[in-house]
């Protein structure tokens, strides 16, 4: 039998300590994600599939894209529909998963696949409260060229504040469109940083707000700006952006009278 040498003994005991201190860790993890912060406040829930309607009313999602919300009992949670179209999204889909998007309890139920888009960016931003995914047609040529989104449109405002946009091959190295992963989440956070919004190149957009009727109107009046934006250029001579000042004194608009009128609507069955 080969005699063990001291840096074999010492690179075993390391092994042998890391995996032990790994235990509890995962353990800890496990037990972290079987636990519920508790029912959510009804009108939350209320609100999230409202939200996944209006967006798809509004022509921002079709049958892909989600919307999120931070759970109101633990900001450590956050609460998404499974893998469903937002146009079909019931309060029974609503998942609650932990901040490593990890689902409570799933009960069998598929998840979206892009779900890190929205645990990652809520452990990096503790002000935001609600996000969107989506595949605005209107967006994806800003994130393919050198042309940045402006601020064109007194609705979209907070566009003044800056709207990155994200490359996995360029900012990682990694020939990956889809988000589907905490390292993939957690760049395009960090590309996000302090800002509204964020292009996903070639992809879409994750929108963000403090409430969900921002992060809702955000993503409605984004879509529509960055259409403006296009029709202004092709229209072609100089165009005349939004003054910065007074851009930012609406930048944080909660688009509370437009928030009420889609809600009304899909009441009253003006809104599928």
């Amino acid at each position: 039998m080969k005699r063990m040498t001291r840096r074999d003994f010492v690179t075993v005991s390391v092994m042998t300590l890391t995996a032990a201190a790994l235990v509890p860790r995962q353990a800890a993890a496990a037990a972290d994600a079987a636990t519920s912060a508790g029912a959510p406040d009804p009108r939350l829930i209320e609100d999230l599939v409202a939200a996944n309607h209006i967006l798809a009313s509004e022509g921002v999602v079709d049958a892909y894209g989600h919307v999120s919300a931070r759970h109101d009992r633990n900001p450590g949670r956050y609460l998404l529909a499974r893998d469903v179209a937002p146009a079909l999204v019931t309060a029974a889909d609503i998942l609650e998963y932990n901040l490593d998007s990890n689902p409570v309890d799933a009960k069998g139920r598929s998840q979206y696949r892009e779900r890190f888009i929205h645990g990652e960016i809520y452990k990096a931003r503790p002000d935001v409260a609600a996000i969107v995914h989506n595949h605005s047609p209107a967006l994806i040529p800003f994130s393919l060229g050198k042309v940045p989104l402006r601020p064109v449109f007194h609705m979209a405002a907070f566009v003044v504040e800056g709207v990155p946009v994200f490359d996995a091959r360029r900012d990682l190295g990694i020939h990956q469109l889809l988000i589907e992963s905490p390292q993939l989440g957690q760049a395009l956070a960090r590309t996000l940083g302090a800002k509204p919004a964020v292009l996903i190149r070639g992809h879409g957009a994750a929108v963000v707000g403090t409430s969900l009727p921002m992060a809702v109107g955000r993503s409605v009046y984004l879509e529509r700006s960055a259409a403006i934006q296009a029709q202004a250029i092709a229209l072609g001579g100089e165009i005349t952006y939004l003054d910065p000042e007074a851009a930012r004194a609406m930048a944080d608009n909660t688009y509370p009278r437009a928030w009420e009128l889609w809600k009304r609507g899909l009441r009253l069955g003006v809104i599928p």
